[in-house]
């Protein structure tokens, strides 16, 4: 494979190639081929963008600062808001600013690194949970009252909750996945409901499985989207899901069982799936380290 082989792989896969995804069906299908990605643009990681996909090409792609003022990233948001109503998607604040979209399949795997390992647990504020005040009263709200947008949220809490403050208490919420974006309304903004009551099953498939596994799975399914990539393009990515170290030790445990394989362009020496794997589906085999 050349570079630009491996360029026309990527466009493709990531539907960067004038085929635009336009109806949700398509939608759901794109995220579910690439397991993972932003919604908008990040140029620092090897990642695709659902907005690139929607666009159907990667000229002038807003990013996450810039979509305020792009139709097109407007357009894609609601496209994207579907798969979250389905299911089919399930949104992460990981990426700050950005957002990254997991597909539904791989969400399970998603959860068990970086979701809370007790989710029925009451929160209690204080230094072992790790949980502010208003981050507490926030989920205690949403527990009772169901699907909550912000203002909704501040009514329930006796409009004492500044903008800023709000925002920070979802966002602590959301970094366990206590709690999940899962709608947008006109007029009222983005709606969050706890996880373990919208989807209940991920919660549970996620709790089962070990990390060394999710990691795993999660590592090929990422190779899957990007063709090949550089042993340090994995590591970046990944950093944001667990130390590196035990990236490493996962990307090794995957060689070692024939699981990845090495492969060279130009210059340069990529990791990719083993060939023998690219007769079935991954995710399943990926489980086993």
């Amino acid at each position: 494979m050349t570079e630009k082989e491996l360029h026309e792989a990527r466009r493709a896969r990531w539907r960067l190639d004038g085929r635009p995804v336009r109806t949700a069906d398509d939608a759901a299908g794109f995220v579910e081929s690439v397991g993972m990605c932003a919604l908008h643009p990040q140029p620092e990681l090897l990642l695709p963008s659902f907005v690139g996909a929607w666009v159907g090409g990667d000229e002038r792609l807003p990013t996450a600062q810039r979509a305020f003022e792009d139709e097109r990233a407007h357009a894609a948001r609601e496209l994207a808001v579907e798969l979250l109503r389905r299911r089919a998607a399930f949104e992460s604040n990981l990426l700050g600013e950005n957002v990254l979209l997991v597909a539904g399949s791989v969400f399970p795997f998603f959860y068990a690194l970086k979701g809370d390992k007790n989710p029925r647990a009451e929160l209690k504020p204080g230094r072992r949970e790790r949980i502010s005040p208003l981050a507490a009263d926030v989920f205690g709200a949403i527990q009772k009252g169901g699907p909550m947008s912000k203002r909704r949220l501040r009514e329930a809490l006796g409009g004492e909750p500044s903008e800023a403050a709000l925002d920070r208490a979802l966002g602590e919420l959301w970094a366990r996945l206590r709690i999940m974006r899962v709608d947008y309304r006109a007029g009222e903004g983005a709606l969050w409901d706890t996880l373990l009551r919208w989807a209940p099953e991920a919660v549970k498939e996620g709790l089962q499985l070990s990390v060394g596994e999710a990691l795993s799975a999660l590592i090929s399914r990422y190779l899957e989207a990007v063709v090949a990539a550089e042993r340090s393009e994995i590591e970046k990515f990944f950093s944001y899901f667990a130390p590196r170290s035990r990236v490493r030790e996962n990307i090794n445990a995957l060689l070692g069982a024939r699981e990845l394989a090495f492969h060279s362009v130009g210059a340069k020496t990529l990791l990719e799936l083993a060939p023998v794997r690219e007769a079935g589906r991954r995710t399943v085999a990926a489980q086993k380290p």
